[in-house]
């Protein structure tokens, strides 16, 4: 567990026992075997992050062990979540991070948390993998969220036809935005054979959002407080919640990695610009032996002197032009790294900043460290969403792609990853000397080795 993992953790049990089963009026009593729900929606936008946040938060008050994990590829969800369940989240996906290692995951959280609760993509059974496919895939039941603001009876045949299409295991029903006492009856009679475990009344104050999806947790004032409103709002069927099964997760062996990068002290770039970061990249740098050494170029933190490789994940560069623009110290120790030949990975806001500027939504050009032949530009329109896999000489290094610049530039592609599943041609990766970039975000564990050579391991 790293260092914002364990603040994380020290924060839900400071919640626990400090006010946690005071402020919510009940103790969960504890059973044996965890119970996992994949919780999951018609679409984006019904309120799944908040709905699980504040169910996570809610059961960790009362005494619970959480643990949480989110569907497909994202960065910002599993940061709020950690927040709210006190505990670290991991990815689960069967492409990108693979049906045996999701399982491993699952079945180690089940043999140390009292509730798992695995937060869908999209709606149940978009994309290929959907996340209908990774419940069946585990045999976890879905919980479904459901805005109900503007509905009553047809509340239950949206939840039948979301059960029965797949089907899949449908353990009940969490209203969203519901008027009242009232209006969350009308629903729950509708629903017939199935429970609605839980309501949430609509809310005043919900968590922001910006153009890649909610904002991150440090930039949010009080999040904390507004975690706490969202789960003394959740009106929990005590009843239906205690009569749910455990999970059926067998133990699975954990995955020895090779020491690739044994001796190799990798500088990573974290702060609010540069915060894309799966915990499992991590987790898997130091399991092949790498020591990790963060900075700040926000801050002007120059990359360590004795790095010897460094890795610039995505972010949110664009917000914060000015900042980086101004910053000589971590723009020079990049250009002085790269003339020594130390390999160095730029991913996605990472390739932003080492190109020769950023231009933001307003049109304003930004100085960036200029190692690579080009500029980025926002632009309004998405330009790229999804899964794709790059194949390398180790083998195909998973990941995705989700972005609103453009690279402008004369410069030609070293190569380029493949969209899934459709194997179309997907984002560039250039080379420039020892610098790999492009706006693929790769998931190490997908090709250790291949994550490896980036970062100064066996080529």
């Amino acid at each position: 567990m790293d260092d914002n993992a364990e603040h994380a953790a020290q924060e839900g049990r400071g919640r626990r026992e400090g006010r946690g089963q005071a402020g919510d009026g009940r103790a969960a009593p504890r059973r044996a075997g965890a119970v996992a729900l994949l919780v999951s929606a018609t679409a984006s936008g019904q309120g799944k992050t908040t709905v699980t946040a504040a169910l996570a938060r809610l059961l960790a008050r009362r005494g619970l062990a959480v643990r949480v994990f989110k569907a497909g590829p994202d960065f910002i969800d599993p940061a709020m979540l950690e927040r709210a369940a006190g505990s670290a989240v991991y990815n689960l996906d069967l492409w990108m991070v693979g049906a045996e290692a999701s399982r491993a995951m699952l079945a180690r959280a089940a043999g140390e948390a009292d509730v798992i609760l695995i937060e869908g993509v999209m709606g149940l059974y978009d994309g290929t993998p959907s996340s209908a496919d990774l419940a069946r895939a585990f045999d976890v039941p879905v919980l479904a969220v459901l805005d109900a603001s503007a509905m009553a009876q047809t509340a239950g045949a949206v939840v039948l036809g979301l059960r029965d299409y797949g089907p899949v295991r449908m353990a009940g029903v969490i209203a969203n935005r519901v008027a009242g006492s009232g209006h969350a009856a009308m629903v729950a009679q509708a629903l017939r054979n199935m429970p609605l475990l839980a309501s949430l009344p609509g809310q005043a104050a919900s968590l922001p959002e910006r153009h890649l999806g909610l904002v991150l947790p440090g930039e949010v004032d009080a999040l904390d407080d507004l975690l706490d409103s969202l789960a003394d709002a959740l009106q929990l069927d005590d009843a239906a919640w205690d009569a749910l099964p455990a999970a059926s997760l067998p133990e699975a062996p954990p995955k020895i990695l090779p020491p690739l990068l044994q001796g190799k002290r990798i500088a990573v770039a974290r702060d609010a610009a540069f915060a894309f970061l799966y915990r499992a990249n991590l987790d898997c740098l130091r399991g092949m032996g790498a020591d990790i050494q963060y900075f700040s170029p926000l801050a002007d933190e120059p990359a360590p002197e004795d790095a010897d490789a460094i890795w610039l994940p995505g972010g949110y560069p664009e917000l914060h032009g000015a900042a980086l623009a101004a910053g000589t110290a971590w723009q020079a120790s990049l250009r002085r790294a790269h003339a020594q030949g130390k390999p160095m990975l730029a991913e996605c806001g990472g390739l932003m900043a080492v190109c020769e500027s950023l231009v933001d939504k307003d049109g304003k050009p930004w100085p960036m460290a200029g190692l690579l032949p080009a500029r980025t530009r926002m632009q309004a329109r998405l330009a790229a969403l999804g899964l794709q896999g790059w194949q390398t000489a180790h083998g195909q290094l998973r990941g995705h792609a989700f972005h609103y610049s453009t690279l402008e530039g004369d410069i030609a592609a070293a190569g380029h990853a493949r969209r899934h599943p459709s194997g179309d041609s997907g984002e560039a990766v250039y080379r420039a000397g020892s610098l790999t970039a492009s706006y693929f975000h790769a998931y190490f564990p997908s090709c250790p080795q291949a994550a490896a050579a980036l970062l100064g391991g066996p080529a």
